[in-house]
């Protein structure tokens, strides 16, 4: 079967909601209580121990492949625009968050402020700047450029996850 990332994302997805759903079934029927002299074939619940641990184990095999498919897609697959394969990309993204995020506080600055006054001992008439050191019209053009950057990476990204398909044997 043919699918994009996107939608082996959601089949995983589906896969890992089953697994919780049997589990938590499970949680809830392997052992329950009964009063004395109660029936307690009237309060069993329904379970059955082999076939539980056979669909588990069936889903997990199902993830393993699935998982596998995809990260030999995302170390495959070039981003069109960017020189990297998908999973060189999912890291480049949050490097250029990081960076983005710094560089917002560092255009936001002003280029001499008064430093917060903190407990002094000593002398309280003498007033400390803080000083930028580097040009803050720099860090503002480079904070577009980044924001433009992280911003076409994930549009290039996305349109992979949403257009390119690769073949998943499930």
């Amino acid at each position: 079967m043919k699918v994009t990332s996107a939608q082996a994302a959601k089949i995983l997805r589906k896969f890992e909601d089953d697994l919780s759903g049997i589990r938590s079934n499970e949680e809830m029927s392997n052992s329950f209580r009964a009063a004395v002299g109660e029936d307690i074939e009237s309060v069993r619940p329904k379970y059955d121990y082999e076939q539980t641990q056979k669909e588990i184990k069936e889903i997990e095999a199902k993830v393993r492949k699935l998982k596998h498919t995809i990260n030999l897609f995302n170390v495959q697959q070039v981003v069109p625009g960017f020189d990297m394969t998908i999973d060189q990309l999912l890291i480049y993204i949050p490097q250029l968050s990081r960076q983005r995020a710094k560089l917002a506080e560092m255009k936001s600055v002003l280029p001499k402020a008064r430093a917060e006054i903190g407990y002094r001992a000593s002398n309280v008439n003498i007033i400390d700047y803080t000083y930028a050191n580097y040009d803050i019209e720099k860090a503002a053009k480079d904070y577009d450029e980044i924001t433009d950057l992280l911003s076409r990476a994930q549009t290039a990204l996305d349109t992979v996850n949403n257009t390119v398909t690769f073949e998943i044997d499930i």
